[in-house]
């Protein structure tokens, strides 16, 4: 009866379909013990109501976004694709767990090498075809073929081999054991597309097998999305259609949602936030998760190369001062490493670093400087209040005789003119759920994305043991040792973790957990998840 009772509790949330409670229930046994009045009362009562055009402004979009999975960089893209018309073979739910999405299931052996992944069937892509297991296989390789570009390569590169193994199923043989593996699917990067005859993947149409259908689409401006018809999954995807925009400025967003021309947005003004809590038509959501606004700097390019004028830096920055000034309060200091503490091997044995300009001026003084000029590149594509940020920031360094040239720069084009490629600029990073992911993607020496240039032997070491490690005590203790090891030698500036602020229409209505905690509107999720009232 414990089990029933479970079931009826994720029907009445939601989180399962009538359909699969109907299914589960039967599988158990216990489809006689179901009152009749449940089904047509009680689990149906709250269902999300189907229909309308749900309408989004997003703050960050570039006009070089590309449908390639691989070089998926902005905000927009993320909700178009991963949150509307695509799919990963698992997701992350409102209750911070790891369910499948395209896989049905998934089951490891004993030493965690070899991962089989069993395939919904039935699920159609956009185009009419079939998924079957050559498409897994083909959008895995499409981020490790020669030449690739992938963001998603560091993250995939354990894998030794993915093959299918009839049509439902794709078996993966990694080079090390790794316990965390499914979560690699998650990546919002590793999206499935359909297979071409010749092993790639069919990435430029768009197609996908997600709720909605790409209809219109102007890279980084604007999208229109239709409902799918044949979408797999009934208990997502309730509007008819998802109208996009992207609006950078954030008086221009809120206007548009406190006017009605749209039902939602994300990354609202800190600094009037609470004014708009007082409208009666808005509601404002805050969530905690493990995003993160960085600083980072190149350790290969001079002065950063030297580690002591990035920890004169690191100590110049009053991180306490930007926590309440720029995010208002939303969110917490950083340490200068990337894992929040709500990530499982979060090292809160770390001593806090604060503002201290003599430690600084010693650090200066260290690498042979009695001061120290540099430009840091801002624009608040990087985050909401980077440009003030960077303000602050140049007024925090100047006790201790550094100069910093905040140099504003254009908005569009942030993350394909800036990032990456100027030595010392602002950032920010949604965080992932697991601590090899993050580490993996950032700060693994000659990744696509370590936007640091970051480049350490004991690290790069500790990130392969921990990967394979079983054991939890030693594998935390690498953990531990990768964060110091960050904090203390690497080239982010990580200030502050901030809560993602974001406002809807009191007419969208949400799941009963709330929202998703790992990445902006949902987990980028919204528009499969929500439904008007």
């Amino acid at each position: 009866m414990r089990q029933l009772n479970s079931l009826l509790s994720l029907l009445s949330e939601q989180r399962i379909t009538r359909r699969d409670f109907i299914q589960k229930a039967t599988a158990l046994g216990m489809a006689a013990a179901i009152p009749s009045a449940i089904l047509s009362e009680q689990a149906l009562a709250d269902a999300p109501k189907k229909g309308g055009v749900f309408r989004v402004g997003i703050g960050a979009g570039n006009t070089t976004d590309s449908l390639d999975p691989g070089l998926i960089t902005s905000l927009f893209s993320q909700v178009m694709l991963r949150g509307g018309v695509r799919n990963n073979l698992v997701r992350y739910t409102n209750t911070n767990e790891l369910v499948g999405e395209l896989a049905e299931s998934w089951e490891a052996s004993p030493d965690a090498v070899t991962w089989t992944f069993k395939l919904r069937t039935g699920v159609e892509f956009h185009n009419g075809k079939t998924l079957d297991a050559n498409d897994v296989v083909a959008s895995i390789k499409h981020h490790v073929v020669e030449g690739t570009t992938s963001a998603a390569k560091p993250i995939v590169e354990p894998i030794e081999s993915v093959k299918a193994d009839g049509k439902n199923t794709v078996v993966f043989k990694l080079k090390g054991g790794n316990a965390d593996f499914p979560f690699t699917a998650y990546d919002y990067h590793i999206q499935i597309c359909p297979a071409n005859p010749d092993g790639t993947i069919d990435w430029q149409s768009g197609v996908g097998t997600g709720a909605y259908i790409m209809e219109d689409y102007e890279p980084g401006v604007r999208a229109r999305l239709k409902k799918f018809a044949n979408y797999w999954d009934e208990s997502r995807g309730h509007f008819d259609g998802v109208d996009m925009t992207t609006i950078a400025d954030v008086v221009a967003r809120t206007s548009a949602l406190t006017t009605g021309a749209i039902d939602a947005m994300d990354r609202c003004d800190l600094k009037t936030v609470h004014l708009l809590e007082r409208n009666s038509d808005v509601n404002v959501v805050e969530v905690t998760g493990t995003g993160h606004y960085t600083f980072p700097m190149f350790t290969d390019v001079a002065p950063f190369n030297d580690n002591n004028v990035r920890m004169a830096l690191k100590h110049a920055i009053d991180r306490e001062a930007l926590v309440k000034t720029i995010l208002k309060g939303h969110g917490v200091t950083g340490n200068d490493h990337p894992i929040a503490t709500a990530n499982r091997y979060h090292n809160k044995d770390l001593p806090q670093r604060v503002y201290d300009p003599e430690k600084a001026k010693w650090y200066l003084k260290q690498s042979g400087l009695s001061s120290l000029d540099v430009d840091l590149s801002v624009a608040d594509a990087a985050f909401a209040g980077a440009v003030d940020a960077g303000v602050l920031y140049k007024e925090h360094a100047s006790a201790a005789g550094i100069n910093i040239n905040a140099v504003r720069v254009p908005s569009d084009g942030y993350w394909d003119n800036i990032w990456l490629t100027k030595p010392f600029v602002a950032c920010y990073w949604g965080g992932r759920q697991v601590e090899d992911q993050m580490f993996s993607t950032a700060y693994a020496s000659g990744v696509p994305w370590n936007d640091t240039h970051f480049k350490h032997e004991k690290f790069d070491q500790l990130l392969i043991q921990a990967r394979t490690e079983l054991d939890d005590a030693k594998r935390r203790g690498m953990y531990y040792e990768m964060q110091r090891i960050v904090s203390d030698e690497g080239g982010a500036i990580v200030p502050m973790f901030y809560n993602y602020v974001s406002a809807t229409s009191k007419k969208v209505q949400y799941l009963k957990d709330g929202w998703a905690s790992d990445a902006d509107l949902d987990g980028y999720m919204g528009i499969q998840h929500w439904w008007f009232a």
